[in-house]
């Protein structure tokens, strides 16, 4: 079987490990970077506005053109790779959490102040736990959108992943090679979302039930 023999040489699992770093770091900056704009735009009219035509610009660019304008200007690299991502990424999740911070209830707010509960502990205790939600659903919904960035960025412009093996097999017409990485590819996302993402959302919604 071909999926086993990809795994017995070391090809699929180094291929494999390359996309997942370039996943977890594009994950990591497009939900820090995302959550702190629309943390900001949700708790200011001002800022609000001053950003919104730039975060429907950011939604409407196709994920081709960022990617291809970070490989030129930045080179065939990984900084590039990890940034193109990243840029696709930011504006989805800045939409979410945005209507997040809107919905974040005042009155409890007003509360903590009232009780001098401090800036600190009202923003981890009061202040996350409503935003938690949202996070989670700009998690779960990025993560599929970047899977398939990631694919397109190393079909482009690297010499590794499961993108550039996808490009490989797809120029000798390997159509067993395509099909043992997509099984290998799809097994990875099933167990990172039964073991990763389901539980954290269960952990971090259940005060809403």
């Amino acid at each position: 079987m071909r999926l086993w023999e990809e795994g017995a040489s070391g090809d699929l699992g180094h291929h494999l490990s390359i996309t997942l770093g370039r996943v977890a770091a594009s994950f990591a900056i497009a939900m820090a970077v995302g959550t702190a704009i629309a943390m900001a735009m949700g708790s200011s009219l001002r800022i609000d506005r001053a950003l919104d035509s730039a975060l429907i610009l950011g939604l409407n660019i196709p994920a081709l053109v960022t990617i291809i304008l970070c490989y030129v200007w930045f080179g065939l690299n990984e900084v590039a790779a990890v940034m193109a991502v990243s840029l696709n990424k930011i504006p989805t999740v800045v939409v979410t959490v945005r209507e997040g911070a809107k919905a974040v209830d005042r009155g409890l707010m007003e509360v903590a102040q009232v009780y001098r509960i401090g800036p600190f502990r009202t923003f981890s205790k009061v202040y996350l736990p409503q935003l938690a939600p949202y996070m989670m659903a700009a998690a779960r919904s990025g993560l599929a959108l970047i899977w398939k960035i990631v694919l397109v960025v190393e079909l482009l412009g690297r010499s590794d992943g499961v993108g550039f093996q996808f490009g490989t097999f797809f120029q000798f017409f390997d159509i067993e090679g395509i099909l043992a990485y997509t099984i290998a590819f799809a097994v990875v996302i099933l167990a990172l979302e039964s073991l990763v993402m389901r539980p954290l959302d269960r952990k971090f919604g259940g005060w809403r039930r």
